[in-house]
């Protein structure tokens, strides 16, 4: 009887952990929804209670223990293992990582601004591109993902090119100027609050932040997706844009960065 019960409740476990472990996120990996409802929402937060911890935090202990102090490519490589093989984050993601990396390239942006640091990820990605003398701001609202994105920063060795600054993007861009020196920015990189792309940009523009030919490169446009911000974009005559279809981080999802150049 008891060894009935024993073999039962091992059974049950193997198949929970099958469930949970392979074929639940195998199955969310087509659909956009189904992916952030359960990885954003689910798995998130039984993980945090179960370990006391969240999600940043848990990032930031991978990096420390995987990747090298001082070598931006060891924590991005870091970071994209822990997302792929222990635990999902929305960060811009490996895939579409290398458009992000093609467009700092193609810029080579003296001054730059990203609007959402989150765990610093596509900040470590952009400043490890910049060239000398160049200084990357990026704005976070939220001062527990600020926390665990400076020490990201200052372990990839970054902490001289990068400026993070805690507080809305609504309230921080006309400070712009008259706090930070910034006549204008060179490349922008929006990954923040989606419905805040177009207020923000249309901000940029309204305190003089865009000169002509300043680059905007926006993530997640299609998943979870920035209709009104693409409709502005690639309807105004003051832009030139362009689509580049990839996937939604770690996953098969259809994502895409919108590149979007102002024309004055």
């Amino acid at each position: 009887m008891l060894l009935g019960v024993l073999s039962g409740c091992v059974l049950g476990a193997a198949v929970l952990y099958a469930l949970v472990v392979w074929l639940i996120p195998a199955a969310v990996q087509h659909s956009a929804w189904a992916a952030l409802l359960w990885h954003d929402v689910i798995v998130e937060r039984f993980l945090d209670l179960i370990t006391g911890s969240t999600r940043p935090q848990r990032l930031l202990k991978a990096v420390q223990k995987n990747a090298t102090r001082g070598d931006p490519q060891s924590v991005i490589s870091a970071i994209d293992r822990f997302c792929r093989s222990s635990e999902w984050a929305m960060n811009v993601g490996d895939e579409k990582g290398v458009i992000l990396d093609s467009v700092v390239c193609e810029v080579s942006p003296g001054s730059a601004l990203e609007l959402g640091t989150y765990c610093g990820y596509s900040t470590v990605r952009i400043a490890r591109l910049l060239p000398p003398g160049a200084k990357l701001i990026t704005l976070e609202f939220n001062p527990d993902f600020a926390k665990v994105a400076r020490q990201v920063i200052d372990f990839a060795g970054l902490q001289e090119k990068v400026l993070l600054v805690e507080g809305p993007s609504g309230d921080l861009i006309p400070k712009m100027k008259e706090q930070y020196g910034i006549t204008t920015f060179d490349l922008v990189f929006l990954d923040h609050w989606k419905d805040r792309y177009l207020p923000d940009t249309k901000l940029l523009e309204e305190c003089g932040l865009l000169r002509k030919g300043s680059i905007l490169l926006a993530d997640n446009v299609i998943c979870p997706g920035t209709p009104d911000y693409l409709a502005y974009v690639r309807s105004s005559p003051r832009y030139e844009s362009k689509y580049f279809k990839s996937h939604l981080e770690y996953t098969k999802v259809e994502d895409g960065l919108e590149k979007s150049i102002f024309l004055g």
